[in-house]
């Protein structure tokens, strides 16, 4: 019980600065069994205990980059920030991003025709046309839609700022239809009056049927759809300034990654050759 109060003081810090839910139970968990490992108190830790644990990791559980990131992430937010130790000498490998696999348009009309019922297109329909995160999509209110300028504004999105994404004008329109005929006029556009509010796990549920009626032999996800909408915007042409804007990503490597897996904004690219 010895490292339980130093483990609060994390929370508490982590919760102040505005992190989110997510995030606090991330860090928390990945803590405590750092020191379960460790077997020592907080304050004792020294950063080779730390890089001892990161090797563990690495060589004997066999976590991706990504994963091993978050972990190093964790524990220095909480002996630098929380406990000021000042370990600066830790590395980890560098993260490989694979190209994140899209559903082509064929196969988006097949997923959407392929919904059994209205609420469940619309969903499909948001992720895809808006590029939402399911929490972004399921958080949306009908005083976030502005139907006179074809957005929605998404409050308090990942890394806490509000941004507008796209509206298409046949969503808009299905959209308006549907709030007359569930009578919204205010609160979660998707929030069902007689069957509660729908959970990220009931959309996973929504989109995989859908996917399975429609034939498709790929794995389909909601943060698909999200992957899909940038990745057939940048086959259109769209700045990827402009994509990185409506993602709300903060880091433009990011959205880069998009690069990789679209071919078509290569074919407009002129060779310089060619111009001698």
């Amino acid at each position: 019980m010895e490292n339980h109060q130093p483990l609060k003081k994390l929370e508490t810090e982590l919760k102040i600065r505005g992190f989110s839910q997510e995030t606090v139970k991330a860090y928390t968990r990945h803590n405590a069994a750092f020191l379960g490992f460790i077997s020592k108190p907080a304050e004792a830790v020294a950063e080779d205990d730390i890089k001892s644990y990161l090797a563990y990791l690495i060589s004997d559980k066999k976590l991706s980059s990504s994963s091993v990131a978050l972990t190093r992430s964790s524990l220095l937010f909480f002996y630098n920030q929380v406990l000021g130790k000042g370990f600066l000498g830790i590395k980890t490998p560098k993260i490989t991003r694979n190209p994140p696999a899209v559903l082509s348009k064929d196969e988006i009309k097949r997923l959407i025709d392929a919904c059994l019922n209205d609420k469940s297109r619309l969903l499909v329909q948001l992720l895809y046309s808006s590029g939402l995160r399911v929490s972004e999509c399921l958080n949306l209110r009908v005083e976030d839609v502005d139907f006179s300028e074809k957005v929605c504004i998404v409050k308090q999105g990942k890394g806490r700022k509000d941004r507008a994404t796209l509206l298409s004008d046949a969503l808009a329109a299905s959209i308006r239809a549907f709030m007359e005929k569930e009578k919204l006029s205010s609160g979660m556009v998707f929030s069902g009056k007689k069957r509660g509010s729908l959970t990220a796990r009931n959309v996973q549920k929504i989109v995989s049927g859908a996917a399975r009626r429609a034939g498709i032999k790929k794995v389909v996800t909601p943060h698909k759809l999200r992957h899909s909408f940038a990745t057939h915007l940048l086959d259109s042409g769209v700045s990827i300034r402009v994509i990185q804007e409506l993602l709300g990503h903060s880091n433009l490597q990011t959205t880069q990654i998009y690069t990789q897996v679209s071919k078509e904004h290569l074919r407009n690219v002129k060779s310089p050759l060619d111009d001698l």
